[in-house]
């Protein structure tokens, strides 16, 4: 058993804390309340309810943290040098159809570079984690990046358009240029996930556009610990909690940001 450090547990123990109240609202699914907040974008009780807890355990330890979260926006904006930036559920569309993907995600961010991150599926009891420095792990076993050194065999993942997005179009022609030049690509639903996955070997690459930086964060300390490559692309300076993003293993980045039809690649 492995001895993690004061923040990991932190982020454990509210994950869990959290994650009860996650599982049982799975279960009931016909019973949650749901409202709109754009067309094809969903939040249930259940965000709002897990996010509550999250922020509730995280703001006892450190209360004069900064924090970025999807429902409740940023609180004490103060202080932007230590952070945390929580997505309560990143696949809620799948949460609320009875699909088992989807995550707790929470990256811890001080002087605007994320530190240690968590990404929990609270379903499959999956727990992803890493700090800068350490190494990430999935619960207990530590993981890394898959070696797929070609990447027409490479597996990617990926995810959208949102229903409200205005490039729509080219979001799906490259969906189709890139399915061209591999062996495959998935879309499950949950960029958070899709990002522990690429950490863990399961696919060999991960791209998206219009993601949040909550979707994200956490991810990318785990990739970058498991000995994965991160890039953001097309960046829009007035957003900057918006992401384009590139993230896969050192063998095939290259050529994977070959693929992406970009502006510039930083």
């Amino acid at each position: 058993m492995r001895l993690n450090s004061p923040q990991i547990n932190l982020l454990t123990k509210a994950c869990m804390k959290a994650s009860r109240s996650l599982i049982r609202d799975f279960g009931e699914i016909e019973n949650l309340q749901v409202s709109t907040k754009a067309p094809g974008d969903f939040v249930s009780s259940s965000d709002k309810k897990t996010e509550k807890i999250l922020i509730d355990e995280l703001r006892k330890a450190h209360p004069e943290y900064g924090i970025v979260t999807e429902e409740s926006g940023i609180i004490n904006k103060s202080n932007t040098k230590n952070r945390w930036i929580i997505d309560p559920i990143d696949g809620t569309l799948n949460f609320l159809n009875g699909i088992p993907q989807f995550a707790i995600s929470i990256g811890y961010e001080e002087n605007y570079e994320i530190k240690c991150g968590i990404i929990f599926n609270p379903i499959t009891n999956e727990m992803f984690f890493a700090e800068k420095g350490s190494g990430a792990f999935l619960n207990n076993s530590r993981i890394r990046v898959s070696n797929k050194k070609k990447i027409e065999d490479a597996l990617l993942v990926t995810g959208g358009p949102k229903q409200s997005s205005k490039i729509k179009e080219k979001i799906f022609q490259e969906y189709v240029d890139i399915s061209k030049k591999v062996s495959n690509v998935r879309k499950f639903g949950s960029a958070a996930l899709d990002m522990a996955y690429v950490a863990s070997g399961r696919f060999d690459g991960f791209w998206q556009r219009e993601l949040n930086y909550w979707d994200i964060a956490a991810g990318v300390i785990i990739i970058k610990e498991a000995g994965g490559f991160i890039n953001f692309f097309e960046e829009d300076k007035q957003n900057p909690l918006k992401k384009n993003i590139i993230a896969s293993n050192s063998n095939i980045h290259e050529k994977l940001k070959g693929l992406i039809k970009k502006k510039d690649i930083e």
